[in-house]
Order: structure tokens, then sequence, then C-alpha cells
């Protein structure tokens, strides 16, 4: 029932596309006794390269299947928006191609990723490059923007940066970890230049991501917990959250959020460590201790 409903709504979004559509804007000539307000059936077939028999049946909800292709083609024979286009694949229950990374992330976004402190966050493109940090992120694991733009990626600090095997509580069980998650992720990333040179050149000099590479071995992000030792703040512990950033193609946004007291009250020392500033270790634990005395009056 649910699978007829689909290809009913289906059927009535097409038709709704196809009437609202001139013959103009198609560039279609049309003739002087043209009584349809919008374009007919066998146009848009002709326009998508399938049958009008076929076609006919799509409007009338038969069960037939369905390809990403010809999907394709009719959203660009009817000149669909995004929006209409993923609503066209969503109806024919047919996966969205995986779409290019977009531009990046606007001023909002980065905004939004600032007023994330004093909790660390960072955004990611569709192939692990950094896009965007705060401060408490830079004092976490350094200043992303004092590296080379091909050097700003993810997984090439945790394998070429060797202050990150020491500030990763197991690093190599981590480093696994992110690894399968890279390979779910970037699935459709394969033969684009950007992940080519960035795997290819994490393969060639790393020996641990060529093994963990060539395993084959994938994993969802899930809920991740993950412990640092900071040289300067020490043992911190955060429960990692990841969000979809649906006005930026391929852009994910990290949270990272403290999974203990103790880590609570280190993160004004975080951030300050992102300039420089070596926060005395009295002062990071007299922080600590304020704030497990305010939760426990709370």
């Amino acid at each position: 029932m649910a699978d007829q409903q689909r290809r009913r709504c289906l059927a009535e979004f097409l038709r709704s596309r196809r009437e609202r559509l001139t013959p103009e804007e198609a560039g279609i000539l049309a003739g002087p006794r043209r009584r349809t307000p919008g374009l007919r059936r066998e146009e848009v077939a002709q326009l998508s390269g399938v049958s009008v028999t076929w076609y006919t049946w799509l409007e009338q909800a038969r069960d037939i299947t369905v390809s990403r292709q010809v999907l394709t083609s009719l959203a660009r024979a009817l000149m669909l928006s995004s929006i209409e286009r993923r609503h066209l694949f969503a109806l024919a229950g047919v996966p969205l191609p995986e779409q290019p990374p977009g531009r990046g992330p606007g001023p909002a976004l980065q905004r939004l990723v600032d007023a994330l402190e004093p909790h660390p966050a960072y955004l990611l493109d569709a192939n692990w490059d950094l896009v965007g940090w705060n401060r408490a992120e830079a004092g976490l694991i350094g200043d992303p923007g004092q590296l080379e733009p091909a050097e700003r990626n993810l997984l090439w600090l945790v394998f070429m940066d060797p202050a990150m095997r020491t500030l990763m509580v197991d690093w190599e069980g981590q480093a696994q970890n992110l690894v399968a998650q890279f390979r779910a992720d970037a699935r459709a990333r394969f033969g684009d230049p950007r992940f080519e040179r960035l795997t290819g050149g994490l393969r060639e000099a790393s020996a641990e991501f060529r093994g963990w590479w060539e395993a084959h071995d994938i994993a969802d992000f899930g809920s991740n917990r993950r412990q640092f030792r900071h040289p300067w703040v020490g043992r911190l512990t955060f429960d990692y959250v990841k969000l979809a950033a649906m006005d930026a193609p391929g852009v994910k946004l990290f949270a990272c959020m403290p999974a203990d007291a103790e880590t609570a009250g280190k993160l004004p020392a975080l951030q300050r460590c992102a300039t420089g500033e070596v926060p005395a270790a009295a002062e990071v634990a007299d922080a600590v201790d304020e704030l497990s005395v305010s939760r426990a009056g709370a």
C-alpha cells in the first residue's frame, strides 16, 4: 500500500510539473491549435529520451522500474529546481547521486562554529579538509590556519603530524577507526582529484594508513567518544556530535562536548592555548574545582 501511494504521489508530481512548463520554456515551438497549457506527455518523453508508453505508465502510477539516469533526464527536461529534484528522487525511491563538494561554508556557518565556544568545533568538507574551526579547536589540535592548504586535512594531521600521536589517547585505535569512517563517507569521491591526491599521498607517506586503507574496512560515525592527552591542560574526554550542513553540500559540523566535569572545567584554558598562552597548572586545577563545586551545589 505504501509503495502504491508513493507511485501515485510521483505520478501526480510529474503531471503537475509537466502542466506548469510552457512549450516556449522547454524550447518547443507551439502550434496555433494547441490546447494543452503545459507540455504533452510525448514531449516530455522526447525531451527525456524515453518512450511515450513508458512515461505514460509512470504518470499512471504503474509498478515499473525507474533508474537514476532516467530520473536525472526527467528532472532536466522538466527544469526542476534542486529541491524539486530531491523530491522526485525520494518519491521514486531512488537514492540521489552524491553531491560534489560545494564552495565551502558561508559566513553564517562559521559564526555558528564560533558560537559553540568554549566547546571545540570544526567543519569538514567531503574530502575531510578542514574548512572552518573555532578557537577552542585550534587550542586542542593546533591552529590549522598555520598549515599549508594541502595539509589542512583531518586525516593528514592524524597521520602526518607527530604531535597528534601524543595528543590522541589510543592513537592507533582512533586512527584506524577514522580511516574506516573516511572510506565509508567518501565512497563517491573516487576519481575526485583532491581525494586521489590525499589518499595517494597518505598511502605513500604512511605505512599504517596504507595497510588500513587496503583492508577496505568501513565504519559508521555513530556516537564517538575520544580522549586526548593535551600537553598543557592534561587529559580531555569529548563526545563528538556530527551535523550535516544542508546549505553546503558535503560539509559536516563536528562539535566536541565534554564528557565529564574535569574536561568542562578545562575548556577556558583550552581556548587560551590557541593564542600560544600556556595556562598554569594551578589555574587549570582551580577552574576544574570551581566547576565541580558549582555543579554539586546545583
